[in-house]
């Protein structure tokens, strides 16, 4: 079985060099990374009222918006899903408090 996730970075992947006059994927991302951040930002906040609000429909469709923008904002700036994969693979089992505190304490 395909992961749509998997279909939707090719696709997303694909569209790099497509007209932006017919691909919404182009669109964004000729209009760089800043934009690309933008548009997630507003899927996010959306996505947000809809969790409060509690329209389960609304939410999923919400959350798949959620998804799409944040893969087209991460290959704007050259993050692919096979990098947030190996992220998310190098941080299983690890407690989330204990990952958290790892990364603070290299901040400083």
């Amino acid at each position: 079985m395909i992961d749509p996730l998997d279909t939707v970075a090719a696709t997303i992947a694909a569209r790099r060099g497509a007209d932006p006059e017919t691909s919404w994927t182009a669109k964004l991302l000729a209009k760089g990374p800043e934009k690309c951040a933008e548009k997630f930002g507003e899927e996010a906040v959306e996505a947000v009222i809809e969790a409060v609000g509690g329209d389960r429909t609304r939410l999923t469709e919400e959350a798949a918006d959620v998804l799409y923008h944040l893969l087209v904002m991460c290959a704007a700036r050259g993050v692919c899903l096979d990098d947030i994969r190996a992220e998310l693979a190098r941080r299983e089992g690890c407690s989330g408090i204990a990952e958290k505190a790892a990364r603070s304490s290299s901040d400083g």
